[in-house]
């Protein structure tokens, strides 16, 4: 039980990522430039799904999980609108909000935000929370499930590698900047733990993202590889010998081989205690007060030869955004949104926002603490967007 559960702890803290194998399936149309043929790309489409037809696991018609959730599309108010596209051969399933008052025959425009969602996590839970109380303050948010994960398409499930997770992020700007209503160039975006990694990473060269904020920000790559607070460095060879192996069995047709997933597991009050409050916390959000069925832990072995190359602190200088960090002054993953933020020299206006005596997953439901978060983004995006 002890390696099982040391083992279990060192994978919780990862990202998930995931692209298709196919070529992108966005409408294209061949024009004459010149005496040379060009292409002009048609804006991503994406279809609007009917809430009768979802199959929620709770009580909550859409799944949601977080409180006060919406639960029926009122006219006047924020609405939650589901809808599909295709990413690079894979059906991407998210949810956009929009703010009270919306109406997709006006030419109003609002500003956009994009929220990624946290490692394990889904679009149901923490980032959905985020998304619907920015459109409560006004914006036009999208948040989706990253491909291979909840309700997205893509298999084997649950590979996980960061240039899939960036572009799943690439993809839900692709998608909102087109939809009615959005003014393109007001887009934000907002990473939640995992999420909050590779937002930094789109943002790098993205910069249709105009703001950038994170929440809980977790370097999946570095923990990956290393460990939580470098506990695994004596391993590494080990397991990139095992992910390897993992890989060659895939390709010659064997079983896709997984991590562990820690919300499998029964642990004791005395076990949680002892272990750090990232997993502890973590076990009890994902895995009581706030679990969805599509929300896990598990992962692919083999997607560590991707995993352990990435640092989302990696050229953070080209960051040249307002950028936003905000953390819980408790939280003991701080560490990496401090290294982050250090490294993020090619901005001139950034903040590091601490919350006060909140850890790294109490700022994903405490009310409190919920509320300070969101409003420092509802300023910061206001005076940037």
């Amino acid at each position: 039980m002890k390696l099982k559960l040391k083992v279990s702890i060192a994978m919780l803290a990862l990202g998930l990522m995931g692209i298709g194998y196919g070529g992108q399936e966005v409408n294209a149309q061949e024009v004459k430039r010149g005496s040379h043929p060009a292409v002009i790309m048609e804006k991503r489409a994406f279809q609007e799904i009917d809430p009768s037809t979802i199959k929620s696991p709770n009580e909550n018609p859409f799944g949601l999980v977080y409180q006060g959730a919406i639960t029926r599309n009122v006219s006047g108010q924020v609405n939650i609108h589901p809808i599909t596209y295709d990413l690079n051969g894979i059906k991407i399933s998210a949810n956009v909000y929009t703010p009270a008052g919306y109406d997709q025959a006006s030419k109003k425009k609002y500003p956009a935000l994009v929220v990624a969602h946290p490692n394990g996590g889904v679009k149901e839970q923490v980032a959905g929370l985020y998304a619907q109380r920015m459109a409560e303050k006004g914006y036009i948010t999208i948040v989706a499930d990253a491909s291979f994960q909840g309700a997205s398409g893509g298999y084997p499930r649950n590979v996980d590698k960061p240039a899939y997770r960036v572009e799943d992020i690439h993809g839900m700007a692709d998608v909102i900047s087109s939809y009615p209503g959005v003014n393109a160039d007001h887009l934000g975006i907002l990473g939640i733990c995992g999420g909050g990694g590779y937002t930094l990473k789109a943002a790098q060269t993205d910069k249709r993202f105009k703001a950038v904020a994170t929440l809980s920000m977790f370097n999946t790559g570095i923990v990956r590889r290393n460990g939580f607070l470098d506990s695994q460095t004596a391993t590494i060879q080990k397991r990139l010998q095992q992910a390897s192996a993992a890989r060659a069995q895939e390709v010659a047709g064997g079983e896709v081989q997984y991590t562990p997933d820690m919300l499998d597991m029964k642990l004791s009050e005395e076990q949680l205690a002892k272990m750090p409050d990232l997993y502890s916390e973590g076990y009890e959000y994902y895995g009581k007060t706030h679990a969805h069925p599509n929300s896990t832990f598990r992962y692919t072995v083999s997607s560590n030869l991707d995993l352990f190359t990435f640092d989302a602190a990696n050229n953070m200088d080209l960051i040249n955004q307002p950028l936003l960090m905000m953390a819980g002054s408790n939280a003991d993953t701080f560490y990496m949104t401090e290294q982050a933020f250090a490294a993020a020299t090619g901005t001139n206006d950034k903040e590091l926002f601490l919350i006060k005596g909140a850890t790294h997953i109490q700022t994903y439901w405490v009310p409190n603490y919920v509320n300070q978060a969101v409003d420092k983004l509802t300023g910061f995006y206001g005076k940037h967007l």
